[in-house]
């Protein structure tokens, strides 16, 4: 199946059945970062991944990592660390600090361009996109940054710097998430990391059903507000 060039001048995208199967989900290349395309992506079931100085690459995978937030596994160890855990969870506090933190962070090297990070930061100033803080004092050691689709929040990237400060942003997240009504907390890729935390594979279908239920379902109108969570 060829791969589809989109078009600048239209926020279209090909159906995410189309996607290829190897590499998994690839589905589009070309466009833009807009806000408008983003949102129009991830309503979509569809995301942007890519190296820095390759094309965009626009993405569906097949199965889908995704947490629901009742299911969120706490083991014994982090269970004792949380008990007496040093640190202090924030709302909004300083997202383009966690999406820098997300950027440098990464030994394999990061995806998350200049271009990337004025396209998030858009989406967090329009009221989209939302990040999660972790401190140990006054020193941000961890975080998470994501886009809220109602009752889907679509999590991009998460850093630690700190021992078990990217399982606390996710931990304390998730039930903040789930005590508003969120009902499913999108991972995209299954990774270790996320897999120990809870995450699991679902059907690409099965996601998209419940991406189209859940995005257009309102959460508690005040619970994007910068605020401490823990």
């Amino acid at each position: 199946m060829r791969l589809i060039q989109l078009a600048r001048d239209s926020l279209l995208f090909p159906p995410p059945e189309r996607a290829l199967r190897e590499p998994n989900g690839l589905l589009a290349m070309g466009g833009d970062l807009s806000p408008a395309r983003l949102l129009s992506a991830y309503h979509q079931g569809i995301f942007p991944w890519f190296s820095s100085g390759d094309p965009i690459l626009w993405w569906s995978p097949d199965p889908r990592a995704v947490l629901f937030p009742e299911k969120f596994h706490l083991s014994r160890s982090m269970k004792r660390f949380h008990q007496r855990s040093p640190y202090r969870v924030t709302l909004n506090e300083c997202f383009q600090e966690v999406i820098e933190g997300c950027a440098s962070d990464r030994e394999e090297g990061t995806w998350i361009t200049n271009e990337v990070k004025r396209a998030w930061l858009q989406l967090y100033e329009a009221g989209h996109a939302q990040s999660v803080e972790v401190w140990l004092d006054k020193t941000l050691v961890g975080g998470i940054y994501g886009l809220a689709l109602g009752q889907l929040f679509c999590g991009e990237s998460m850093f630690s710097r700190s021992e078990n400060a990217s399982k606390t942003a996710l931990l304390v997240f998730s039930d903040y998430f789930r005590r508003q009504g969120g009902k499913l907390i999108d991972c995209q890729v299954l990774n270790p990391h996320t897999a120990s935390l809870g995450a699991e594979e679902i059907a690409r279908t099965e996601y998209l059903n419940q991406l189209k239920l859940l995005a257009h379902e309102r959460l508690n109108p005040h619970c994007w507000h910068q605020q401490t969570l823990f």
